[in-house]
């Protein structure tokens, strides 16, 4: 299996990657890495740490001369800002702890909506900054990373994953029809990462409005991954259905709310001649065992398992927590109401969690991956593949 754990704190010293299960053999940069980390910081709305910061990773271990070997692939991702935090987020007991002022930069005024008053009380701190330096989705940058080296390989056998941005703060884009081959190549040009145009302007208008109101916006991106074989996953067990894993993949993204695949709550007002995807043969198509769909409404699963056509995916962020112009709250010392805490924030970060869903999508696919064709080695890996795509290309002729 293919499994992965992140450490760091926002404003720490760095961020790590622990991405274990890849087999031996898959050519591996840290340019890979680099370019879906630059993805992440790009889009409009974004606050000043995105100026701040340039993130690069470094392997510490798993990689040798441009290829895995097998082993678990340590990332580090240095945070620059903390030449500036050094003092605030030092792991070593200093002299103004023991002082009833404490250390600088405490956040007793919870901010509703995120994990910080939870937070303080679960985990008995007095400062929230110790909850809500983890619970930032600065973390998410260490997920890219451990998705750019699952997405990576899933191009060894011609998985393609893009996400474009479909609404924001009240404006929904068109969905072009069809849709580009090079999903990102198109929506990493647009500084919302949507293919309409015309929405985008009115986008950017709604987000300025907001950041001159002190608040924030939320939004939809879609996810498809291209290129998935017939068989993925699972119906024979709750946790191994895709869906489930897909889900709770996506749902563990900052700000998530909500997932759905295909047409998702729509099934549910339509009739079943409206919903499901009628069959039909597709000679010349192995991938897909020589069959396919005629239309595409389940979005790629059925039944816990691909089914060869696009897996398609929809996640919904609601706005940013920290408002500029706070919502009231209470002060955790004093237990007197008060302003939210305002932390440096962006207006609305939904085309870069579009990025982060390709990351998480591709960690769950990657998964499905090796736990389908097993392998040590991406040869070994591509035997399994081959052989199964071979098979399944005699199975109806």
């Amino acid at each position: 299996m293919i499994r992965f754990v992140t450490a760091g704190e926002s404003h720490g010293k760095a961020l790590v990657s622990l991405i274990e299960g890849v087999p031996a053999g898959l050519p591996l940069l840290a340019a890979d890495i680099d370019t879906q980390l630059a993805r992440r910081q790009q889009g409009y709305g974004r606050g000043r740490r995105m100026q701040i910061e340039t993130d690069r990773a470094e392997f510490l271990s798993g990689v040798r001369a441009g290829q895995t070997i097998g082993s678990p692939i340590a990332m580090l991702i240095r945070n620059s800002d903390w030449k500036n935090w050094e003092a605030i987020m030092d792991a070593a007991p200093r002299d103004e702890d023991s002082t009833a002022e404490g250390r600088k930069r405490q956040v007793t005024r919870v901010r509703p909506g995120h994990a910080d008053l939870t937070g303080v009380l679960k985990y008995d701190r007095d400062d929230a900054r110790d909850i809500l330096e983890r619970a930032s989705a600065r973390e998410t940058t260490a997920r890219v990373a451990a998705g750019a080296v699952a997405r990576r390989l899933l191009a060894e056998f011609g998985v393609r994953i893009g996400s474009h941005l479909v609404h924001l703060g009240g404006v929904d884009a068109t969905r072009p029809n069809p849709m580009p081959t090079d999903i990102n190549g198109a929506a990493d040009g647009s500084p919302l990462r949507t293919l309409d145009a015309a929405a985008e302007a009115l986008m950017i208008a709604r987000i300025d409005l907001a950041k001159k109101e002190g608040n924030t916006l939320g939004g939809i991106c879609e996810v498809v991954v291209d290129g998935l074989p017939v068989g993925l996953g699972s119906h024979v067990s709750w946790d191994r259905k895709l869906d489930g894993r897909l889900g709770a993949a996506l749902m563990s993204i900052p700000a998530v709310k909500g997932v759905e695949i295909g047409m998702g709550f729509e099934t549910a007002r339509r009739t079943g001649a409206e919903v499901h995807d009628e069959i039909e043969m597709a000679p010349g198509s192995p991938r897909t065992g020589n069959v396919r769909r005629v239309t595409n409404r389940a979005g790629g699963l059925e039944g816990g398992m691909t089914s060869g056509e696009p897996l398609v995916i929809k996640v919904a962020m609601k706005p940013i927590s920290t408002l500029m112009r706070p919502l009231h709250t209470i002060d955790t010392k004093t237990a007197a109401p008060a302003e939210a805490a305002a932390e440096r924030s962006d207006v609305t970060a939904v085309p870069a969690m579009g990025v982060i869903a390709e990351a998480m999508t591709a960690l769950v696919m990657a998964d499905a991956f090796v736990e389908k064709f097993g392998g040590d080695s991406i040869n070994e890996l591509r035997r399994n593949y081959d052989a199964y795509l071979a098979h399944i290309a005699t199975r109806l002729g």
